[in-house]
């Protein structure tokens, strides 16, 4: 079986070797031949879904790197032998062996992590995807090497089974189809993106292909049209100009109908025509000539000769109108934009351009910038997410006041804007200018705006956790974050545990003391934290979000909570209610300590119930008290909880906590403990905490006889100038 599978090996290889050999020198040849023999070796008889010899897929990979993008000698070689590492005994360090240190950094770039390593899915894609970014920062042949490899998986795909089919779809769509674009590499893309929504809506891209194919007749003439009419006068200038045209992607097509909600009918715009000229003179001759020629559609010119994207993408971009009011694209670009728009990074082996040229490492910031903005995060579904956003293609492009240009993902902030500046300019920002006037903090930049940072020098100024909700950039959002855990961490624990207990609450999940701290050593271990207070921080300045984490929370806590049989003490019941000095009556138990928990501080007017303890009397709570279980009956001690009710409204008084939401203001606390002493209210404590968004808490314990009395005094409160909200809270 191994011979026959070898045997194909060696038919495919031979056809590809004749069409390289012309282009590779004798030493370069020996190297690949080598490269594949290890490979057609290391498979053996290992075979693809489709039952064919798994040899055929590197093979096919370095025919891709070759035929479509004349990829160098490493390259193929790499190509050759990417999955060996990955699906056989051979170790990179064999590899480096063999072919030397810069084929090895390939091929480990390209190999996946092992699966043995990681715990989840979720933290396997996210290790993977971060070793790719690493290794792509080092040598941006990796990502090359690993999209070709991603090209003929899903060409091949039909033949793997049906879930793993749309995974692999959804995935190619939104991180090895952006990235492709990243690169420039619109080849790639487009493929990548049409055959990616074939799997994953594959009733409606045979409709958009039908359609396609029922109107070529008309579509083709319209543009045949279009093309002759620009040639002639175009010519008449620019003799050497190159007219050509295309209908948009399948993908294009797609996005247009079913994320804007458009019929078929209704897409006109998926025509394009293109100008390929000499010199960047004769691209705004040409333009001049079409916008004559037509009537253009306002707002839908863009510049990206005067302004590249960050891909390093050059040309105008103008839509016009054609007859009868059918719009259509004019790109106008010069030859050598024209293969950077092709091939993107790619160019620079296809045409043999070097790797000197600085374009290269224009290219990797978005890489570098990625990078950094992963290294503060340990959520692995915040890391996918991130390099999701982080991949976006549509962008704005977002002017400085001296006239730098800002590339930012559609959708950014001027909080984004600000951290894109510098991370010191987003910890000092208090405001911003757009074109000359003040806009909301969460305001969104567009495209040719002029946007103004307005920062403050003040000591201990800074973000503020609002803007994690706001920002649109990981890099923003990882900044923040980082400067939380850095200059905050006293306060991000208070926070943190302050969060996770009111999840907790909220969720109904109530430990004693001995499991909350193992369920939380639990929790840190899970998240690779090194104490439960770095749990706390992390919860506190947004390193990791709790809603995510509530799953995980119910499951481990489930597996601590036990239920032990009740110990009810043996206690002599008698027909007369006893009652106790604050004024509780407990139904049935004669001479029993009645005492108020502290837990709740229930006051006349609560709705109570009483729980028997052990050896200390019955304890009071509010029948909401997060220690009181919400269904009693089925709760493990539901024996020992009993009917308890207010005797009177009695005159001593009865501790409640309130916690006083309010501006940061000059006397302050003047005009709050005035307003209780115009009422007569006993102050017992009162604490102060100020926050970042120029608010502050005040947290007091006074005296009152009743519930009805608590709501006067919270209503007098809320008529402070300054306070915000009055909540009452447990002590």
């Amino acid at each position: 079986m191994a011979e026959h599978e070898k045997q194909v090996g060696n038919e495919l290889y031979s056809k590809l070797r004749e069409k390289m050999k012309g282009s590779f020198s004798s030493e370069d040849m020996a190297v690949i031949d080598k490269a594949f023999n290890v490979a057609n070796e290391a498979h053996g008889n290992q075979l693809r879904k489709s039952g064919e010899p798994y040899i055929i897929h590197p093979i096919a990979v370095a025919e891709i790197l070759f035929d479509e993008l004349g990829m160098d000698m490493p390259s193929i070689s790499a190509a050759l032998l990417h999955d060996v590492v990955e699906d056989t005994n051979y170790t990179i360090e064999e590899i480096s062996e063999l072919f030397g240190s810069e084929i090895a950094l390939l091929v480990d770039g390209v190999t996946k992590i092992n699966r043995m390593q990681i715990s989840s899915k979720e933290e396997q894609q996210a290790e993977n995807l971060r070793k790719m970014l690493i290794a792509m920062s080092k040598d941006i042949r990796v990502i090359i090497i690993k999209l070709a490899d991603r090209v003929h998986n899903i060409r091949t795909l039909k033949y793997v089974p049906e879930q793993k089919r749309r995974l692999t779809a959804k995935e190619t769509l939104e991180i090895y189809a952006p990235i492709a674009h990243r690169l420039g590499i619109r080849a790639f893309k487009e493929e990548l993106e049409d055959l990616s929504i074939s799997y994953l809506d594959p009733v409606a891209y045979a409709d958009i292909e039908k359609r396609l194919a029922e109107q070529e007749p008309q579509r083709k003439e319209y543009l045949d049209d279009i093309k002759k009419k620009i040639t002639e006068r175009v010519h008449e200038t620019v003799k050497d100009a190159k007219i050509d045209g295309r209908i948009k992607s399948v993908h294009g097509i797609y996005r247009k109908m079913y994320l804007h909600n458009k019929s078929f009918d209704e897409i006109y715009d998926i025509y394009a025509v293109r100008i390929i000229v000499d010199t960047v003179i004769d691209c705004y001759n040409c333009l001049g000539i079409v916008h004559d020629m037509f009537r253009s559609v306002p707002g839908r010119f863009k510049d990206y000769i005067s302004t590249p994207k960050p891909n390093m993408y050059q040309s105008l971009h103008t839509t016009l109108i054609g007859k009868e009011g059918v719009p259509f694209e004019v790109q106008i670009r010069t030859w050598e934009m024209h293969r950077n728009a092709e091939y993107g990074i790619a160019a620079h082996w296809k045409y043999k351009l070097g790797r000197s040229d600085k374009d290269v490492d224009n290219r990797l910031v978005w890489i570098r910038q990625m990078l950094e903005s992963q290294q503060e995060s340990d959520n692995p579904q915040d890391i996918v997410q991130d390099i999701k956003s982080d991949l976006v293609p549509e962008e704005v492009f977002v002017l400085t006041p001296k006239g730098t240009v800002i590339c930012l993902p559609a959708g950014a902030t001027v909080i984004d804007f600000a951290y894109a500046i510098h991370s010191a300019v987003g910890n000092k920002m208090t405001g911003a200018k757009v074109n000359g006037r003040i806009v909301p903090i969460d305001y969104v930049v567009q495209t040719g705006e002029i946007v103004e940072i307005i920062t403050s020098s003040q000591q201990g100024k800074g973000p503020s956790r609002d803007w994690l909700n706001i920002v649109k950039t990981s890099g923003a959002r990882t900044k923040i974050r980082s400067w939380f855990k850095k200059e905050r961490r006293d306060e991000n624990i208070a926070e943190g545990k302050q969060e996770f207990e009111k999840e907790l609450r909220r969720n109904k999940i109530r430990l004693d003391d001995e499991k909350l701290q193992e369920l939380l050593q639990t929790l840190t271990e899970k998240q690779h934290l090194n104490s439960i207070l770095d749990f706390y921080a992390a919860i506190g300045y947004g390193g990791i979000t709790l809603s995510k984490l509530i799953p995980q929370i119910r499951d481990e806590a489930s597996k601590l909570q036990t239920v032990e049989t009740p110990l009810v003490p043996e206690i002599k019941l008698k027909t007369e209610p006893t009652s106790s000095p604050d004024g509780v009556i407990v139904d049935g138990i004669d001479n029993c300590l009645v005492k108020l928990s502290k837990c709740c501080s229930p006051i006349p007017g609560d709705n109570i119930i009483g729980f028997i303890t052990r050896g200390h009397g019955v304890s009071v709570h509010k029948r909401d008290c997060p220690n009181v279980p919400v269904d009693i009956a089925s709760s493990p001690d539901s024996a020992r909880w009993i009917s308890v009710r207010w005797a009177k409204l009695p005159t001593a008084g009865f501790t409640a906590s309130l916690t006083v939401t309010c501006l940061d203001r000059m006397s302050l606390i003047a005009d709050i403990t005035m307003a209780l002493s115009n009422m007569r209210i006993m102050i017992h404590s009162m604490n102060t905490r100020t926050l970042k968004d120029s608010t502050a808490l005040v947290y007091l314990n006074i005296s009152v006889n009743s519930t009805e009395h608590l709501n006067s005094v919270v209503a007098r409160l809320k008529k402070v100038d300054g306070v915000l909200d009055v909540t009452r809270a447990n002590i």
